[in-house]
């Protein structure tokens, strides 16, 4: 039998990805990366080579949704607001109920595949289409 104070401390590193997350949140608060010049380094893919990777505008779309501005938002990165986000949501529940219950389930192979197909696809017509 499991005690509480087990899956307790088994629950520590979705908390330390929670802390590391709000730790990004109160920066976003105050810093914004619109502007030239922030305090955020630049995406290492676009510095690069020029272009969008699938992920850029991510950090302007959680900066936008923080401060309310649901548009801009899906100005932004529209496809990780809409599928990306949901998706975060259900794999980090998925992983806190298994860490407290000490279940090891894997994630389907498919929504792996269907997160690499629709990062290509979003990624490839984001830079085509100039967004």
């Amino acid at each position: 039998m499991q005690t509480v104070k087990g899956a307790f401390g088994r629950l520590k590193a979705p908390f330390g990805v929670l802390a590391l997350g709000g730790a990004g949140v109160v920066l976003l608060q105050f810093v914004d990366p619109t502007k030239p010049g922030n305090l955020l380094p630049k995406c290492p893919f676009n510095w690069l080579t020029g272009l969008n990777c699938p992920a850029c505008g991510a950090t302007r779309m959680v900066h936008a949704l923080l401060h309310g501005d649901v548009v801009s938002a899906f100005h932004f990165n529209a496809v990780l607001l809409a599928l990306g986000l949901p998706l975060a949501v259900w794999l980090f529940s998925r992983w806190t109920r298994d860490r407290w219950t000490g279940e090891r389930r894997s994630v389907p192979k498919s929504v792996g595949v269907a997160v690499l197909v629709v990062a290509a696809v979003w990624g490839v017509g984001r830079n085509l289409a100039g967004v």
